[in-house]
């Protein structure tokens, strides 16, 4: 069992690489393997099933009922990020964007704020490869926002309830290193990433979505979750043994298995109330780093992958080695 969930681990990683038909359809191919994960665990049962199908439903309908407002309100946005990046020097307001949709994502939830997001750089005229990293930079930045209440996303929901602490636990634990990450991420954003002045000066009448589109948008991130819940319940057989009992500093290495995992179930196998605040802290900032190196990694990558068009080798290209070195880094100055 333990190698072909290892193969299959192995297939997770490197299909949307290798093959075209997995990189095109990467919700179903995740589920697919995630359905062949449950199968060999021998996990199946009517509860798996049933929570499967019914855990999205919130985030798909927050999903749609996001693309909804931002279509309602399209001439109104547009006109308004229009004026304000007309007024406000290029890198200033890409590094903006990437620090406000971070310190924001805990209250609106990281769903809303990845829909605010892809609705904003859509809006805006810029090449591909701006376009790219600023995605993937704001991504990460939502991904650390959105861990610092309960209401920011599934991981911190999952992390208040598993350490039995109040709603201002993580804000407390983890407040100084996330902001002073997404401050960071602005920075960086703002020093990597400089339309061309020809491309910022454009006018753009962004293109009012479609419910169509909207409606298949939400239906892909449902499948999407049902997917990374078939993952995670599949190769815990194959991860609790390697994450049971370990220092922090292996468990945040071990982590990085986030990028393709659901970072949520990974903490609900991890985290305990006996653990002291050094572990708890390296455990989760390996989870939210790691989160943002692939599409899998994290809904926000999903959400703005698939309604940018932004394809796993695209996104890794610049997302991987990017987090890798802030995993390094965090490691040296904070967990080693």
């Amino acid at each position: 069992m333990t190698l072909v969930l290892g193969i299959l681990l192995v297939a997770v990683l490197l299909g949307p690489f290798l093959f075209t038909f997995a990189e095109r359809n990467l919700e179903f191919y995740l589920l697919a393997l995630g359905i062949c994960a449950v199968a060999v665990s021998g996990l199946w049962s009517a509860e798996i099933v049933l929570t499967a199908a019914k855990d999205p439903i919130a985030i798909t309908c927050a999903v749609l009922i996001a693309g909804g407002l931002v279509r309602a309100f399209q001439k109104p946005f547009s006109s308004t990020i229009n004026f304000i990046q007309h007024v406000i020097p290029s890198r200033l307001f890409i590094g903006g964007i990437v620090i406000c949709i971070g310190l924001v994502a805990s209250i609106i939830t990281a769903i809303v704020a990845a829909v605010l997001l892809v609705s904003i750089v859509s809006f805006l005229n810029y090449e591909r490869r701006t376009q790219i990293r600023l995605v993937i930079l704001s991504c990460y930045s939502i991904g650390l926002g959105a861990i610092l209440t309960p209401l920011g996303e599934p991981l911190s929901t999952i992390a208040t309830s598993r350490l039995n602490e109040t709603f201002f636990y993580l804000f407390t634990l983890l407040g100084s290193d996330v902001i002073i990450a997404i401050v960071l991420l602005g920075i960086i954003a703002g020093m990597l990433i400089s339309p061309s002045k020809q491309k910022r000066s454009d006018v753009r009448e962004l293109k009012v979505e479609s419910w169509g589109a909207i409606i298949s948008r939400s239906f892909k991130v449902y499948v999407f979750v049902i997917a990374l819940t078939f993952l995670g319940t599949g190769f815990e057989p194959l991860l609790n043994p390697i994450l049971a009992g370990k220092s922090p500093s292996v468990l945040y290495w071990v982590n990085m298995i986030s990028a393709v995992l659901d970072n949520a179930t990974l903490a609900s196998i991890e985290l305990s109330p006996s653990m002291d605040e050094p572990t708890v802290r390296a455990l989760l900032m390996g989870l939210l780093i790691s989160g943002g190196m692939l599409i899998p990694g994290n809904i926000p990558n999903i959400i703005a992958a698939g309604k940018l068009s932004i394809t796993s080798k695209e996104w890794a290209r610049f997302g991987f080695p990017f987090g890798l070195l802030a995993m390094v880094i965090y490691y040296y100055l904070v967990v080693y």
